[in-house]
């Protein structure tokens, strides 16, 4: 069974797998215009977020953080979910749900009252990992260019 690490996005292991994960999300992109972005350290420390890896066998088999944000609508104590990724050889084993669970778990916390996110219309499963998960599609709250789709969870309503 996968556990978490806690570490900053920036140090070799994380960059690493956001390598990983960009090469892929760049070289399955429609229309070759991916434009990766780094996530910073400072954005994923405590109490505004934390930046996973998940391990498998010694072996960093993915990522994921949060991170609190500012919505448009001024909505307070709202985190983003950012940077999930599993490697292909792992997907299936339900290890997606498990990532994002510890994440939500997390945001808890640190006093979430709402998770939101952004992902690509093409991205099928994590698509349906989200809805399943209890996320409602919601109209554009950023301006990530790689983004066409936007969920987000109240979890008071889930608690």
């Amino acid at each position: 069974m996968p556990t978490f690490r806690i570490a900053s996005p920036e140090d070799a292991d994380a960059h690493a797998v956001l390598v990983d994960y960009f090469t892929l999300r760049a070289a399955e992109f429609p229309g070759g215009t991916y434009s990766p972005t780094y996530p910073k350290a400072a954005a994923f420390q405590d109490p505004d977020g934390v930046f996973l890896l998940l391990e498998d066998d010694d072996a960093i088999v993915g990522c994921g953080g949060i991170r609190r944000v500012a919505m448009p609508d001024g909505a307070p104590d709202v985190f983003e979910i950012k940077h999930v990724f599993l490697s292909p050889e792992t997907r299936g084993r339900g290890w997606g749900r498990l990532l994002l669970e510890e994440l939500e778990r997390r945001a808890r916390g640190f006093g979430a009252g709402a998770l939101v996110l952004d992902t690509h219309h093409t991205l099928e499963a994590a698509g349906h990992l989200y809805r399943n998960s209890g996320f409602a599609e919601i109209p554009r709250y950023n301006e990530n260019p790689n983004a066409t789709r936007w969920y987000r969870k109240d979890l008071e309503a889930h608690a």
